[in-house]
């Protein structure tokens, strides 16, 4: 596989503020690739990328050095077994300049994310943070299906519709990673209680909605059940459940009355806990339908899809609530861990 190539004729320029771009990586040696294309054309090229590999045991590391080979404003940094959250504070540390722009492994950007991350920046010079926007990618059908049960629906914001917060497509002065500890030590989780301190300390937010990075779902149910499972007993062990686990619990401790009337009296009980389940699934749906209409989202197949994706995220959400109880934390959430979420991810 050939080193990164910048083409000429793509009228490629230095950003107006100095810029680094640090991503934490993480066993990603086929994903990688299409990283690191994604930022060598990009339209606007940040001054230095910053990978901070967290431990690979694949070929992660020396792809990188390999695809970077050519290109000064790269750099690897072997972090040994990091988090998501240590791995991101590493880079900054390693950084040199006023502005950092944070994405994850897994991600493509838009040709002109940086740009119009930088735009936001140049048209109000006193913002601290700046969003961009973020989409899944949805090349097979459950992937499409996935795409309608889990991520955040779009947002109105300054400049149109989003998704975001977050960390995945974001531009902040180093100042405001000083100023809130960086982040949590955490494999989960981390984000969010970066961007809540970030909130809480009231610097001056922008949002960049044509800021656009494509987002990897898990292509299996399998690899979805597993990411869930890990997210749910971070999120328990920073403290977050009540925002998460605590409403799943709720639905089925509704419907646990009518499941048991169901199996010792009459099979009709059934019916009304059912009828709940699909009436969410529904709602998952229209709140992601992104204008398509009711016959779209009627379809059975797709329907189905979403339901045994939900169901298996609800009991992903249990495994993982109950290996947190059994077991100690990897890392200390520390003084993070207060549970208390930030108004811009309330209805995650």
């Amino acid at each position: 596989m050939a080193a990164l190539e910048v083409s000429s004729t793509r009228n490629i320029k230095r950003a107006s503020i100095r810029l680094t771009l640090v991503v934490p990586m993480r066993n990603e040696e086929r994903s990688l690739p299409a990283l690191l294309s994604s930022i060598s054309g990009q339209s606007v090229q940040p001054d230095r990328i910053i990978l901070v590999d967290g431990g690979s045991t694949d070929g992660t590391v020396d792809l990188a050095k390999m695809l970077i080979a050519d290109h000064s404003n790269y750099q690897v940094i072997e972090a040994g077994d990091a988090t998501p959250g240590r791995g991101r504070n590493i880079g900054v540390e390693a950084a040199n300049t006023e502005w950092i722009a944070f994405t994850d492994a897994g991600i493509e950007p838009d040709r002109q994310w940086v740009e119009k991350l930088v735009e936001i920046v140049e048209r109000t010079p006193n913002i601290d943070v700046v969003y961009g926007n973020y989409d899944p990618m949805t090349d097979t059908f459950f992937e499409k299906c996935a795409a309608l049960s889990y991520p955040p629906a779009k947002q109105q914001r300054p400049g149109g519709l989003m998704r975001g917060p977050s960390v995945a497509s974001m531009l902040l002065r180093r100042k405001v990673w000083q100023a809130v500890g960086g982040f949590p030590d955490l494999r989960a989780a981390e984000d969010l209680i970066f961007m809540q301190q970030i909130e809480r300390s009231g610097f001056k937010i922008g949002w960049a909605p044509q800021a656009t990075v494509r987002w990897q779902l898990q292509p299996t149910l399998a690899r979805t059940f597993r990411k869930f499972v890990l997210y749910s007993k971070h999120n328990v062990w920073a403290g977050w459940q009540r925002y998460w686990h605590y409403g799943i619990a709720r639905q089925y401790l509704i419907a646990a009355p009518f499941l048991a009337l169901g199996l010792f009296y009459n099979p009709w009980w059934f019916l009304i806990p059912l009828a709940g389940w699909a009436a969410r699934t529904a709602k998952s749906i229209w709140t992601r339908r992104e204008g398509r209409g009711l016959f779209w989202m009627l379809s059975p197949a797709r329907f189905a899809c979403i339901m045994i994706i939900l169901a298996t995220i609800d009991l992903a959400t249990f495994v993982g609530w109950v290996q947190a109880l059994i077991t100690e934390p990897t890392v200390n959430p520390g003084h993070w861990a207060d549970g208390q979420v930030p108004e811009t991810q309330r209805d995650r």
